[in-house]
C-alpha cells in the first residue's frame, strides 16, 4: 500500500494526509494526467485532486471538503465529463477497479473505477454478462446511477433495475450501505438521480446467463437515408422485446482509426442486437436488408463481451458535444423533420453521429421498485454528438444540435436523458431529466443528504430551500 501523505507545508490540506492515494495540485507531476478524463472538452482545473485507492480515501476526502466548504467533483473515466470543473476537488476513482463475481447468485460487486469492460472480462468465464452500454470503456459506476440505458435494454430494462445495493459516501463522509429496505430514499435517488446524494464506491447487481449474441451493422449509403429510416421505423414497431436496434447517421472522418471502406464516408446504419435464436434474427432483418443498397454488412454472431464491434463507438479520447432527447413516436412528419436537420439534404452538418435508439419493451416496464428514472414512456432516444476540434466547429455543432432539437422538440416527451443530457445550463434546462414530481424529490433528496451542495459539478440540483 503506497506510503500515507504528510502535506505539513499546506496547512490547509493538512487533512487530507491519511488518504492513501495521491493528492495533487495544480504544478504537481502527474496532476495534468490525474485530471484528464475521456471527454476532452470538459478540461478540469481543481484545486485538489485525489486519487482515491478504496471507500477510506473517498470518505476522508469528503469530511475534508465539509470541514473546509470545497466543492466536490468525481471522476472514474471521465466519459460523462461534460461541465469542466473549476477550483474544489475532484475525486478520481480510477484506480478503484476491483470486480468480484459470484457465479452461484449470478451478482456482481462492481468497484467505483470500474469500466463494461472490466466487468465483462470478469462475468464471460461463468457464461454471465452485465448489462452495459454500447461501449464497454466508460465506467460502470456513472452510467448506472444515471439510469444506464443498455444495449440489450428492450431486452433486460435500465441497468439499474438490475441493481440490489450501493456502497456510497455521502458529503458528510459517512460511508452508507443502502439497498431497497435499508435507507430506501437514498437508494431511490442513486437509480436515475446521477450524482446529487454522494459518491457511490460500488454497487451490487444481477448478471445475465448470457454468452452470445447476433450483432453488428447493416450500412448504407447515406443518400439512402430516407428509405433506410423509414423501413426501420415501420420495422421496429413489429420486432420482438429480443430485438435491439438504433438507426444511425455517420459523417465519418478519414482517419486511420475507422476501417476501411467506411473511412471518410457519410452512412445510413442500423445497429443490432437479438439475444433470440440467430436464424430467427437473420430472417427478421431481412427488411433492412431489402430497403436500400447494403454497402457493408458485419451482423454476425459473436460473443457478448465483443459487444464493442456492434456500434464502433470512439474508444480514444476526444472532445465532444453530446445531447438527447426523448421522443413519443417516429411520424412520417418527424422522419421528415429529422432528415431536414441532418440527413443527405444537410451536406455541411457537422456532427459526426445522429442516432435513434429504439426502445420500449424492457425499457417501458415499472420499475422493480422505485426510480428516479423518467424514461419508461419513451418510444425512441434522440442522441447527437459532434466533435469539437476547433472553434468555428464547436460553432457550428453547437447550432446543428440546438437546431435539431427545436425541430424535434414537437415529437419528443420533453425531456432527456440524465446521462446523455449534454452540457447542463440553467436549472430549467437541468430539469428536463426528469418529470417534476421527480425533480422535486429529488430536490428533497439533495437537502437530506447535501444540503450545502458540495456536490454540484455536472448535472446535478440545487438543494429544496
Amino acid at each position: 500500500m503506497p506510503a500515507t501523505h504528510h502535506l505539513h507545508d499546506t496547512p490547509d490540506l493538512f487533512a487530507l494526509s491519511e488518504i492513501q492515494g495521491p493528492v495533487l495540485r495544480p504544478g504537481d507531476d502527474g496532476y495534468a494526467e490525474e485530471v484528464t478524463g475521456f471527454n476532452l472538452a470538459a478540461l478540469h482545473t481543481p484545486d485538489v485532486v485525489v486519487g482515491a485507492i478504496d471507500a477510506a480515501d473517498v470518505a476522508a476526502a469528503m469530511r475534508w471538503a465539509t470541514a473546509t466548504g470545497t466543492p466536490v467533483a468525481v471522476q472514474a473515466t471521465g466519459h460523462g465529463a461534460n461541465f469542466p470543473m473549476d477550483r474544489g476537488l475532484l475525486i478520481s476513482t480510477a484506480r478503484m477497479t476491483d470486480v468480484r463475481i459470484d457465479p452461484a447468485r449470478r451478482t456482481a460487486t462492481i468497484s467505483a473505477g470500474a469500466k463494461g469492460r472490466h466487468v465483462l472480462d470478469a462475468a464471460a468465464p461463468h457464461g454471465l454478462a452485465a448489462l452495459t452500454g454500447t461501449s464497454t470503456g466508460a465506467g460502470m459506476i456513472g452510467y448506472t446511477i444515471g439510469g444506464g440505458l443498455p444495449l440489450l435494454g428492450r431486452t433486460y430494462g435500465f441497468a439499474t433495475d438490475h441493481v440490489r445495493s450501493f456502497q456510497v459516501v455521502t458529503p458528510d463522509g459517512t460511508l452508507h450501505e443502502t439497498d431497497a429496505v435499508q435507507d430506501p430514499e437514498l437508494f431511490w435517488a442513486l437509480r436515475g438521480g446521477k450524482g446529487n446524494v454522494g459518491i457511490v464506491t460500488q454497487l451490487v447487481c444481477d448478471l445475465l446467463p448470457l454468452s452470445r449474441l447476433l450483432g453488428g451493422g447493416i450500412y448504407c449509403p447515406g443518400d439512402h437515408a430516407k428509405a433506410l429510416l423509414t423501413t426501420w421505423a415501420d420495422w421496429t414497431r413489429t420486432v420482438p422485446p429480443e430485438m435491439c436496434s438504433a438507426f444511425t447517421l455517420l459523417r465519418l472522418p478519414p482517419i486511420s482509426q475507422i476501417p476501411e471502406p467506411l473511412r471518410g464516408g457519410f452512412w445510413a446504419r442500423v445497429a443490432i442486437a437479438w439475444t433470440g435464436n440467430p436464424e430467427d434474427g437473420e430472417r427478421l432483418l431481412a427488411p433492412l436488408r431489402a430497403a436500400a443498397p447494403v454497402a457493408v454488412d458485419t451482423v454476425e454472431e459473436m460473443d457478448y463481451a465483443a459487444l464493442d464491434r456492434i456500434h464502433m463507438a470512439p474508444q480514444d479520447p476526444l472532445p465532444a458535444r453530446e445531447s438527447s432527447l426523448l421522443l413519443r413516436d417516429l411520424s412520417p412528419d418527424a422522419i421528415r423533420t429529422f432528415l431536414d436537420q441532418v440527413g443527405p439534404q444537410a451536406p455541411d452538418c457537422p456532427l459526426l453521429l445522429v442516432e435513434i435508439g429504439h426502445m420500449g419493451g424492457a425499457l417501458s416496464r415499472p420499475a422493480p421498485a422505485e426510480d428516479a428514472i423518467c424514461a419508461r414512456d419513451a418510444t425512441y432516444f434522440l442522441e447527437a454528438v459532434g466533435v469539437l476540434e476547433a472553434a468555428p466547429a464547436a460553432e457550428a455543432i453547437e447550432r446543428a444540435t440546438r437546431a435539431l432539437h427545436a425541430a424535434m422538440t414537437p415529437y419528443s416527451t420533453g425531456r432527456t436523458f440524465v446521462n446523455v443530457h449534454g452540457t447542463p445550463g440553467d436549472e430549467e434546462d437541468r430539469a428536463r431529466a426528469w418529470t417534476p414530481e421527480v425533480y422535486a424529490h429529488l430536490r428533497h433528496a439533495k437537502s437530506t443528504y447535501d444540503p450545502s451542495n458540495l456536490l454540484r459539478f455536472g448535472h446535478t440540483v440545487a438543494p429544496a430551500a
